[in-house]
């Protein structure tokens, strides 16, 4: 007979063994929890038993507290062994599976987001579901014992109930997709969405509706290419305050850089605390692309910012970047490791500095924590200079602001320290290797090139195949988990970038056999690409895992979609071979069909069908020293998103229009073509600057 103590160990040894974080955090819990994958199901199937599957991340700050409080609770424990099976999930492990129960969940409750929590058939349909349950009733939600039990109860006495929720499921998703319809048109579909866009800017306090506000860069960047392309002075406005709003808010960290995941009000005041890889390194570039176009040194600082903290927290000394910071140091903190009290400012500053910085940020005012209006969340809420008035300070302002900063990140340093999630995933970090070459390029030095470099190189030996892509996971036994869209594309942008700054062949020939792959694999319904390509995942086939599914909207990161469009248009401009410019085109109308009406979650699609119509532009610049150096940083910092700069003329497979080459001995110039046609040398670095905003060929 196996014993309790047997017992205990196989079900802490199921999750204890895991590569995920958030698994393995949960393996002392009472709760018998199976991982993903077909064991879990097929015992469901023996013993007739519902699914109780729970999806988290291990920064997600209410994932904690019901793993804390509802998963420690010694009844929903017995609940649960005696009448489910019990599934935990990654959802950064398993972006597939929370996608497509986010979607079943959402059609039976109109609830989403984390942690989720589904029930399910032993073959994998949801007829229940919900967020954050408590263990008893309390937060304005029935307590989980009470759901337990109903459902209990329902399972073996009205069948006919879960089946009649299940089919409610069914017949929504079935009414969610439009196959068919054909493609829009895309000029009437960019200009929906910056209506749409304009129409709920919030021109008080920048960013897009009211509370939660989250970040939207793709909203940004669609907003600054309006500006060029129409001259609309509004939306470059609506683009730099948000920027502005943004990087002064609480939601960035102003001691550490980077930012958190949203605000929770619509002042950007007081955040979420988690900080996700995917936000900061979409951040990043739209922070970049800001400076470019507004040259405000302020932008330049978040970016440093950014980078700072990624590389200081999520990076992996072999190469990479990690998947995101914990909101929380210890069960029940909510904040505390960034926040700060009056006393504590005192303590690290003295009397008068720590005036003065509670003058700068805002403490006590709207950053004070609403369930301890002691603790404050840093934001900017004075320049230094005024801050400063009426007080004896030991120096100019900003001097002793940076070292007042310096100290109080040395104190919060001390302090318990919220947990990194060192996971290395694709996505997240083609996402980096996109924003560290282009800040690279345009504000940083040679070391933000090779870390995008090295990072780069680890994947490419150990996580990449050339018959199956770019794995989603990469650990020390190397790559694993492949098929997945987000993967494929976001890596690709990544190593597009890389080899544009670098002017490497070889990572613009891995992006065009990813994109190839892409291109084969992917394709679904009407020609847009699925999440998953059948032929390529290796992941377990279970549950809703095989149904059809299209990442069309940003989330509010860009949709893996609208990124390959972006991606094809990017390649086109690198090599200048429109075959990659009509594969956009192809992609687009479909998508512009699909989520016509979505405003601002259709940013990425818009921006892409804009850049399509936008003729590239490609910049060589010839020649050695100084004045060569001056014409390549005019060229990186003048903002145009279909610019294709290269130091030198490039080797094959970038391409430039026929009859451009190089000319031997030439003294330091700039070639810059549009399209096919080429305008005159230029040497000025200002001619270059305006050239490159422009667009176009110059008039007459």
């Amino acid at each position: 007979m196996t014993s309790v103590g047997d017992r205990e160990a196989v079900r802490a040894n199921r999750l204890a063994g895991a590569s995920s974080l958030y698994l393995r955090s949960a393996a002392e819990q009472p709760i018998d929890w199976h991982r993903w994958g077909s064991e879990p199901f097929e015992l469901a199937r023996r013993t007739g038993r519902p699914v109780l599957l729970d999806i988290g991340a291990s920064w997600c700050h209410w994932c904690h507290v019901m793993d804390d409080g509802t998963y420690a609770d010694p009844e929903v424990a017995r609940l649960l062994g005696e009448h489910f099976v019990a599934v935990k999930v990654d959802r950064d492990e398993h972006p597939e599976v929370d996608r497509r129960y986010q979607r079943q969940v959402s059609a039976l409750s109109g609830e989403g987001g984390w942690p989720l929590t589904a029930f399910l058939t032993p073959d994998g349909e949801a007829f229940f579901g919900g967020t954050y349950y408590p263990p008893s009733d309390g937060h304005g939600r029935p307590g989980f014992r009470r759901v337990l039990r109903e459902l209990a109860r329902v399972w073996a006495e009205e069948p006919e109930k879960v089946r009649d929720s299940a089919s409610v499921v069914r017949d929504a998703l079935a009414r969610g997709s439009r196959a068919g319809r054909g493609p829009a048109e895309l000029g009437p579909f960019v200009d929906g969405v910056l209506r749409e866009l304009s129409a709920s800017f919030d021109p008080a306090h920048g960013g897009f509706g009211g509370a939660p506000k989250f970040p939207h860069p793709s909203a940004v960047e669609l907003l600054l290419w309006d500006e060029q392309r129409a001259g609309r002075a509004e939306s470059g406005t609506e683009a730099r305050e948000t920027l502005r709003s943004m990087a002064d808010g609480g939601m960035y960290d102003q001691l550490g850089g980077g930012f958190h995941r949203y605000s929770v009000d619509a002042g950007w005041h007081v955040p979420h605390f988690e900080k996700m890889g995917t936000d900061n390194a979409e951040l990043l570039v739209a922070y970049v692309d800001g400076y470019r176009r507004f040259g405000e040194e302020r932008f330049a600082e978040v970016v440093r910012g950014i980078i700072g903290w990624s590389r200081s927290v999520l990076g992996d000394p072999a190469g990479g970047w990690g998947s995101s910071q914990d909101a929380d140091n210890a069960p029940g903190d909510d904040g505390g490791y960034f926040t700060w009290s009056r006393a504590e400012l005192k303590e690290v500053l003295g009397a008068d500095v720590a005036r003065f910085v509670s003058r700068v940020f805002g403490v006590g005012t709207e950053g004070r924590m609403p369930h301890d209006p002691d603790r404050n969340v840093l934001f900017r809420l004075l320049p230094s200079s005024d801050a400063a008035d009426g007080l004896s300070l030991d120096g100019p302002s900003a001097a002793v602001l940076e070292t007042a900063c310096g100290r109080l990140l040395a104190a919060r340093a001390r302090r318990p320290t919220p947990p990194v999630d060192r996971a290395l995933y694709a996505a997240i970090n083609g996402r980096f290797l996109h924003g560290y070459a282009v800040a690279s390029a345009v504000i940083g030095g040679p070391s933000w090139l090779e870390d995008a470099r090295r990072a780069a190189d680890r994947w490419l030996r150990h996580g990449y195949d050339a018959a199956r892509g770019v794995a989603h996971r990469l650990d020390e036994d190397g790559g694993h988990g492949f098929g997945l869209l987000d993967d494929q594309v976001s890596f690709a942008r990544g190593l597009l970038e890389l080899a544009a700054v670098a002017t490497e062949p070889k990572y613009l020939e891995t992006a065009v056999r990813l994109l190839e792959l892409v291109d084969r694999e992917f394709r679904g319904e009407d020609g847009l690409l699925r999440d998953l390509a059948p032929g390529l995942y290796d992941g377990p086939a279970v549950g809703a895992a095989g149904a059809p599914s299209y990442p069309l909207e940003d989330s509010p990161h860009l949709s893996a979609n609208s990124a390959t469009a972006l991606a094809f248009l990017r390649l086109s401009a690198l090599t200048h071979d429109d075959h990659w410019r009509e594969k956009a085109r192809g992609l687009l109308g479909p998508m512009a069909a699909r989520v016509a009406g979505a405003g601002l979650f259709a940013s990425g699609a818009a921006l892409a069908a804009g850049l399509l119509e936008s003729p590239p532009v490609q910049v060589v610049v010839e020649g050695e020293g100084p004045a060569a150096e001056a014409l390549l940083t005019a060229a990186w910092r003048a903002w145009n998103p279909n610019a294709a700069i290269f130091r030198g003329h490039p080797p094959a497979p970038f391409g430039l229009p026929a009859g451009v080459g190089p000319t031997p001995g030439t003294a330091p110039r700039a070639i810059v073509c549009f399209e096919r046609a080429c305008a005159p040398p230029v040497t000025d670095p200002d001619e270059l600057s305006r050239l490159v905003r422009l667009g176009r060929p110059p008039p007459p």
